[in-house]
């Protein structure tokens, strides 16, 4: 008995070894889609353009992979995982040298694409190869690890960018990928075992795989121009959110008359726990990637700090997610998703609420305690959600909860980016130009997030609780 509590928190070697080698796989795209943002004022300059153009590198970024989402889960069905996974790793590696090498802003934004599309396929691969190596009872400690490339994405990307700016050029962000890759393409090639295609039957859903993909993109870039404008009432926004609805409801139509065999069968949707995790998981990124935006910006506009210095002001957070995220993996394990969400998200709003409040004479130490507790709490919000949003769903449907899944969480952060964006704008707009209404602008970012945050209470009360599953049977 007393052998197995020893051996109950581990992971079998193998499953440990496969996890971090997916993990470590999808660093690259992770740290570079954060790193960029840094580099813009140099590129802006090299490229001898205007800062609208050079915005397409990052809008164009996100738009490939959001068609590339669709296009991997119909890639998991009819090859073996492994394979695309280390393929389209390598590819990410050599896109980055020739996004490096770039002549003029034209080419520079057709690589950034080209990198998009593979980090796009990347990051939906990652997790359900994940959800397929560990099994329903690993899933929470291996989705543990696979949170590491999330987390050192955001937080260190831009101060390694800051550094390899100030210290080499813009070109090194990208050529530091190659590193990477080289590092992690053998260990990946050892450690991660071949996966069978999980519905060698399926058929190409051309129709539905184009249909989603541009409602997809043109959501996010109707949103995108939400948060340019800092309003949703313009011109672009209106018609593109447009055209993504219309697309929307075509699909709905159309995956009705396909009887769900589609590459987003729409009764996944009929699990509780996929449903209430797509929910909670939309209202999260929201929640989370939206302060992600204006903190920074809080730190350069009212501390004065430089980008690098921001990023560092932002690290507390980053050391609070890292913390946190084996315990919560071996709970989520243990009682399952429910009480770990709820509890979370209790952390996340005393971690939160302080933010509405703070001002340009607010200690930094109290800041960093604040910044630390709601980073604490980030992991026990996403984790779980994440790995409930696999429960119960067979296994030749993995890749398409895959799919679901990321175009939820790239809706989510994209949607929470452009609110929060247009909340402290229009706040700060009708107020005279002083730092205090300035501040108010930003706390009403703050507020908004927090507002979120406490809905998310709704959808975890129908998340997964392992001890109700046992008393069940």
């Amino acid at each position: 008995m007393s052998k197995d509590k020893v051996k109950e928190p581990g992971l079998p070697k193998e499953i440990l070894t496969a996890a971090w080698a997916i993990a470590l796989g999808a660093i690259a795209p992770m740290l570079d889609s954060t790193m960029v943002n840094i580099a813009i004022d140099k590129l802006t300059k090299d490229f001898n353009t205007t800062l609208e153009t050079i915005q397409w590198s990052i809008t164009g970024y996100v738009l490939a992979l959001a068609i590339a989402v669709p296009v991997s889960g119909w890639l998991m069905n009819k090859y073996n995982g492994k394979k695309i996974f280390i393929g389209s790793s390598l590819a990410f590696g050599v896109i980055s040298v020739l996004a490096g090498i770039s002549w003029d802003i034209s080419s520079f934004i057709f690589f950034r694409m080209l990198q998009g599309f593979s980090a796009g396929i990347i990051t939906t691969l990652m997790s359900t190869l994940l959800v397929k190596t560990a099994g329903p009872e690993n899933l929470g400690k291996v989705m543990a690890i696979v949170s590491t490339p999330m987390i050192f994405g955001p937080i260190l990307g831009p101060v390694i960018g800051g550094f390899i700016v100030h210290g080499a050029s813009w070109h090194w962000i990208f050529y530091i990928n190659v590193f990477i890759v080289l590092i992690s393409a053998p260990l990946m090639m050892k450690a991660i075992p071949d996966f069978e295609p999980f519905n060698k039957d399926s058929k190409l859903d051309a129709f539905g795989i184009i249909d989603v993909s541009l409602m997809s993109a043109a959501l996010i870039y109707g949103i995108s121009k939400a948060a340019d404008h800092a309003s949703f009432n313009n011109r672009e926004t209106v018609l593109w959110i447009s055209i993504g609805l219309v697309l929307a409801v075509i699909y709905l139509v159309y995956n009705h008359i396909k009887k769900n065999q589609t590459v987003l069968p729409i009764n996944l949707f009929t699990h509780k726990s996929f449903l209430a995790s797509s929910i909670g998981l939309f209202l999260a990124n929201i929640a989370v990637m939206g302060p992600m935006l204006i903190l920074p910006l809080f730190f350069q506009n009212f501390r004065h700090f430089t980008p690098i210095e921001a990023a560092f002001a932002l690290i507390p957070q980053g050391i609070g997610m890292l913390v946190t995220r084996p315990i919560i993996g071996r709970m989520i394990d243990k009682i399952g998703a429910k009480y770990v969400v709820m509890v979370s998200l209790a952390f996340s709003l005393i971690g939160s609420f302080p933010l509405i409040f703070i001002t340009d004479q607010t200690s930094m130490i109290w800041i960093s305690i604040i910044l630390f507790i709601r980073g604490t709490s980030f992991g026990g919000i996403m984790l779980p959600l994440t790995s409930d949003a696999y429960t119960g769903i067979e296994s030749k449907q993995l890749p398409e909860a895959g799919v679901g899944i990321t175009i939820i969480e790239n809706l989510g952060s994209s949607f929470g980016t452009a609110v929060i964006a247009t909340v402290v704008a229009t706040v700060i707009k009708g107020s005279q130009p002083t730092i205090a209404n300035g501040l108010k602008g930003y706390h009403a970012g703050f507020l908004v997030s927090a507002i979120v945050l406490a809905f998310i209470f709704i959808p975890s009360l129908f998340l997964t609780h392992k001890k109700d599953e046992k008393q069940k049977g």
